[in-house]
């Protein structure tokens, strides 16, 4: 069986699809430890080591979000996945920055599909399991994305999610860092911008910065923006539990990146350029795959277009690299990624920085800015 002796921690409040659930986890080898609610879920999880959580969002006193919160302060190395109805997007976007590895939606129609997201979720994290366990998983590691595709169908035919998800993933257009500040702008024509920026620290002295682009640039950006924040997350929560450096190697990252791209099945392709400083050596290593994005190194009001080796988007099934190079930044050096229009290259020179605002009067797209201090 393929979940034979996983310790399964399953927090849900509806005693139906609790027992259900359990039961059908236990008939695939499991071990399944139940929780009503929030508080009790904690106090379990505070006295037995689990390979995974299960948690309702919907969760009454202490809720599914302020639960996992607190599972990540007492052991961030558990993977967790959430179960959420249609409509809390919004906390199913809130989990999956906190290092959720992937989410549901009731109702659930095949339970084989939580079964196949556990399997997932634990390969991901490197959780320890018996030598029997690991070699069924692997067998079955072929993610059911049945769940994904539909909550792609939800954001296509209704705009207003789309652009209430996407929204809540956009960073500040200032945000500051330990020894570096990040800025940007972005321009929407839609209510749904094909374009995303993001960043982040990685450890005391790493910090990533990405800029992507999807096509087809409709509603199914916003979904490609949740996809691409939660298997960003997957790695961040590996190297801060010392499992995985894939995180600060763009090369890696990308050729990560582009086989879950490949694997989720939504032909959701990505220009992307993706940066990792160092900011004790100000050393960059920048991956690009797509050609549709542009990185510079700006002095004062001089752009340097940075040569980077061509690369397919992510998502092509025929991707095999991505283009990178690495070198030392400069005392006055600032590390940019760009589009290609001549508009956002003089905004931006004019450090014209307001995160992401709809104009139609502008071209889609925009600027991200690293400025090292």
């Amino acid at each position: 069986m393929a979940l034979t002796d996983v310790e399964i921690l399953f927090v849900e409040d509806d005693p139906i699809f609790r027992h259900v659930v359990a039961d059908f986890l236990q008939g695939q080898g499991a071990k399944v430890h139940l929780a009503h609610d929030g508080k009790e879920g904690i106090a379990l999880f505070s006295q037995t080591t689990f390979d995974i959580v299960i948690a309702d969002l919907g969760l009454p006193g202490l809720g599914g979000l302020p639960m996992l919160r607190q599972m990540q302060d007492i052991n961030p190395a558990v993977p967790s996945i959430v179960i959420s109805a249609n409509d809390v997007m919004a906390d199913v976007v809130e989990a999956l920055r906190i290092g959720a590895s992937d989410y549901l939606t009731k109702p659930v129609a095949d339970l084989f599909i939580i079964e196949q997201a556990i399997i997932q979720a634990m390969l991901t994290a490197a959780t320890p399991m018996n030598a029997s366990s690991q070699t069924h998983l692997h067998e079955m590691n072929e993610l059911s994305y049945l769940e994904l595709t539909d909550n792609l169908h939800l954001l296509e035919q209704n705009a207003q999610a789309a652009k209430s998800v996407q929204q809540q993933l956009f960073p500040a257009s200032h945000i500051l860092y330990p020894r570096a500040v990040i800025d940007y702008s972005l321009f929407k024509n839609n209510d749904v911008s094909a374009y995303f920026i993001d960043s982040t620290m990685v450890g005391d002295s790493h910090l990533v910065m990405y800029m992507a682009h999807f096509h087809p640039e409709d509603n199914s950006a916003a979904f490609g923006c949740v996809l691409l924040k939660s298997f960003i997350n997957q790695k961040l929560k590996l190297f801060r539990n010392g499992l995985s450096t894939t995180l600060i190697e763009p090369d890696n990252m990308l050729g990560y990146l582009n086989k879950r791209m490949v694997r989720s099945g939504l032909h959701i392709l990505t220009d992307i350029i993706y940066v990792c400083v160092d900011l004790q050596q100000y050393t960059v290593s920048v991956g690009q795959a797509g050609n549709g994005l542009r990185c510079y190194l700006r002095h004062d009001n001089h752009l340097m277009p940075l040569v980077l080796p061509s690369a397919l988007q992510l998502g092509d099934v025929n991707w095999h690299q991505a283009g990178v190079q690495r070198r030392t930044l400069l005392m006055d050096e600032k590390l940019c990624i760009g589009t290609y229009h001549q508009q956002h290259k003089q905004q931006l020179l004019e450090n014209r920085f307001t995160g992401l605002v709809y104009q139609t009067d502008i071209n889609a797209g925009g600027f991200m800015q690293l400025s090292c201090h």
